[in-house]
């Protein structure tokens, strides 16, 4: 198993981050967050048809592009080391789940027609909604009483999935408190001299690395079809979620007074650390299933 990206894969990444760049600077996630939508149909499809982002990891013979974990994981990361504004992980989701259960007329066929409602949430960034089935007509993916193992494959790889997704986010929050924290000047000098202020930033670097290790690992197992997958997807949530979560509070006390006013930004990768800490199950959960996992 390789523990590094390919020069295709960093030229990839840095295609993808230059476009992100340009199209989700804060001030856009701002506009955006305050939509019912939550995003921009119109941009959404244009960044689509530009770089197929949707399509990375669904076969060619179902129109995708055909590549595996390891590059989708380099999507997450790049998207919440943005915060870009767009139903990805939804589609991820939904993608993977027709992928791993359904049929090939099934895999072939549009899904069924959905009554959305939408749900209040901490994470402005990200829209949640509330799928109410109702006179809908719909058939089961697979075969019939089939469908736990395609589902418990889902959730892994929507845990390795959202990992890479947070580790981004960790980053993103940890660059942008050292860039800070080497501008502010207190007493005739940076306070990125401060002792305390060289702790947090070692603490972050640590913690960061280590979440990115576990989630790239994660990755590149699915793509190999590790036996150890179910264990790995939980490493890899635990350790995002506590290092994102913890990279999110470091960040916002580096700033000071300001990191916790509304027009500092470091609080749209905090609310983004503290959503996705608890979606699909907390740290504690997935260390707990990780043990178990690793047991049989």
């Amino acid at each position: 198993m390789r523990f590094s990206f390919s020069a295709e894969q960093e030229e990839f990444r840095t295609t993808l981050r230059r476009a992100l760049e340009a199209r989700s600077p804060t001030k856009e996630v701002r506009r955006l967050m305050a939509t019912d939508e939550g995003f921009d149909r119109a941009a959404w499809q244009k960044l689509n048809q530009e770089l197929g982002l949707t399509g990375i990891h669904i076969p060619e013979a179902y129109g995708g592009q055909g590549f595996g974990y390891g590059e989708l994981g380099i999507v997450l990361e790049e998207l919440g080391r943005s915060l870009l504004c767009a139903p990805f992980f939804s589609t991820t989701l939904a993608a993977t789940a027709i992928l791993n259960a359904g049929t090939e007329e099934q895999k072939k066929a549009l899904l069924p027609g959905l009554a959305r409602r939408k749900l209040k949430a901490m994470d402005e960034t990200r829209k949640l909604a509330q799928l109410t089935f109702k006179g809908v007509e719909a058939k089961p993916l697979g075969r019939e009483g089939a469908g736990a193992g395609p589902f418990a494959k889902t959730l892994q790889q929507a845990l390795i999935c959202l990992a890479n997704e947070m580790v981004g986010s960790a980053e993103r929050l940890r660059e942008d408190a050292l860039e800070y924290v080497k501008m502010r000047m207190q007493f005739g000098r940076s306070i990125a001299s401060f002792q305390t202020t060289k702790n947090k930033a070692a603490d972050m670097l640590a913690d960061v690395e280590l979440a990115k290790s576990a989630a790239y690992y994660a990755a590149a197992a699915l793509d190999e079809g590790d036996e150890d997958i179910a264990a790995l997807a939980s490493l890899a949530k635990a350790s995002a979620a506590e290092a994102c979560v913890q990279t999110a509070v470091h960040a916002v006390q580096m700033h000071g007074g300001i990191g916790f006013t509304w027009d500092n930004d470091t609080h749209l990768w905090f609310k983004r650390a503290k959503s996705s800490e608890i979606l699909f199950g907390d740290a504690n959960e997935h260390r707990e299933k990780m043990m178990q996992a690793w047991a049989h």
